[in-house]
């Protein structure tokens, strides 16, 4: 039987599967820990259907709610872990269409929280001067996001480990090296320093390892004047161009630290050793109930 996709648009059942291990070298206790890594419920044509963890290791207790951006959280906890403690995530996603921009409430385009700069995004001298210059040139504003798309490819290198997850832009583009979250937090700063409302997408290349991040930048859409229908275009800086098929979102928000796979804190010796793993492929449909 073939799977249920088209390797031409990307559309079709998909499951993602993913696990995180922390391994410890003396027993913890206290442990809270937050796991963002099930998909939205809905993303423009991408849409859950199904999803399930399975926690080894230690007793937890798990509550699994929405933050502010819609995003979907789980928060475990566990009075000790004497060992290691391992997650495993799995989610049934169905995606139709070419992907890339997705419909938002009008009051989208004049949300705060998008137009204001974060500790990560906050844009210092080069960025603001690099803004201003952009904002000058550009005709629209998809036009002033397909510049700071630009800018942003061009200002960096892509390499492991010379930044971190707590890297700001402004550092990362003194350095001129980073990974895709610095490429994202500098077309965040370059966006939001010109006045164009813009947040931060994390998810997944499908047939790629590791997950990614991007950009969206929110827009009234140029095609629909008169209705002055709100959608979310979403860039990929680190690879310069639109993150239409191929895409997986997990989460939106204002920077990385909203939407953070896995975090947490604990008691005792650390730090905690985080080992991971994550396949993401077309799935058939009678791989789980929800499909049918």
């Amino acid at each position: 039987m073939q799977p249920d996709v088209s390797e031409e648009d990307g559309e079709g059942l998909y499951l993602l599967e993913q696990r995180f291990r922390y391994s410890y070298a003396d027993p913890v206790s206290g442990l809270s820990h937050r796991l963002v890594a099930v998909p939205r419920a809905v993303h423009g044509g991408q849409r859950r259907l199904d999803h399930g963890l399975t926690v080894t290791g230690a007793l937890v207790s798990v509550s699994e709610t929405s933050d502010p951006f819609g995003n979907h959280v789980m928060e475990l906890g566990a009075s000790v872990v004497s060992e290691w403690i391992q997650f495993e995530v799995w989610a049934l996603v169905r995606r139709r269409g070419r992907g890339g921009v997705t419909a938002l409430p009008q009051a989208a385009i004049g949300d705060g929280r998008l137009l204001e700069s974060t500790p990560l995004t906050r844009a210092d001298g080069v960025l603001a001067e690099a803004a201003r210059h952009l904002s000058a040139a550009a005709t629209s504003a998809v036009d002033l996001a397909e510049r700071a798309c630009t800018w942003t490819r061009q200002a960096l290198t892509y390499r492991h480990g010379v930044t971190s997850v707590a890297t700001t832009a402004a550092d990362a583009v003194a350095g001129g090296e980073g990974v895709c979250q610095d490429y994202a937090h500098t077309m965040l700063a370059l966006c939001r320093a010109a006045g164009l409302p813009a947040r931060y997408v994390s998810g997944h290349l499908i047939g790629e390892g590791g997950s990614h991040a991007w950009v969206e930048v929110v827009v009234n859409d140029p095609r629909d004047a008169p209705t002055r229908r709100t959608i979310a275009i979403a860039f990929d800086p680190t690879h310069e161009r639109r993150a239409e098929r191929g895409y997986f979102t997990v989460a939106v928000g204002r920077d990385y630290a909203d939407v953070a796979p896995t975090s947490g804190t604990f008691e005792g010796i650390g730090p905690g050793v985080l080992s991971a793993h994550k396949r993401l492929g077309p799935a058939h449909p009678s791989r789980h109930s929800a499909a049918s």
